[in-house]
């Protein structure tokens, strides 16, 4: 594993701490902490990067939790990749589809959370689950993207694949 502390820190500063450059989209909210918690997995399902700021209840352990939280994604993907009326060719229900291929879903909302929702053409999920009054927030997963580009992919000492620590 290789110390990636410049992307925590940039994800840290963007959800609370001193402002960085570039500046980051500003999500927008009423009220609250808008970050509740991010995941990062690549293509195949493996927990590459986790953190919470604002979550008073722990019902799982991690490895239950990232399990569940990739399934979940696995499984609205593929169902809105069904329910694309613009297609003719829909496959198989769970069957998985190409980054970009076909119909996906951006994000959700819940009474308590939004679940935001980014998969880049290599297979690379990002989560933002905040606060449900918090706005759209691609821009910020793309600003997110950026920093992971910058400060992971183009690193030497990190082997893809790895947590990000």
């Amino acid at each position: 594993m290789v110390d990636v502390s410049s992307l925590r820190l940039c994800i840290y500063q963007f959800f609370g701490g001193s402002e960085i450059s570039p500046s980051p989209p500003t999500p927008t909210t009423t009220t609250g902490n808008n970050a509740h918690m991010i995941y990062i997995f690549n293509r195949n399902g493996v927990c590459l990067l986790y953190r919470e700021w604002n979550r008073p209840l722990h019902t799982l352990n991690p490895q239950q939790d990232h399990k569940l939280m990739f399934g979940l994604l696995f499984s609205l993907k593929s169902l809105a990749a069904k329910m694309d009326p613009t297609s003719a060719d829909k496959g198989n229900l769970g069957v998985p589809q190409l980054p970009g291929q076909g119909c996906s879903f951006h994000s959700f909302r819940t009474n308590t959370y939004e679940l935001s929702f980014m998969e880049t053409p290599s297979g690379i999920k990002f989560i933002l689950v905040t606060n449900p009054r918090t706005s759209d927030l691609r821009e910020t997963l793309k600003y997110i993207y950026n920093l992971y580009v910058e400060y992971v992919a183009r690193n030497p000492l990190y082997t893809p694949g790895t947590p990000i620590r």
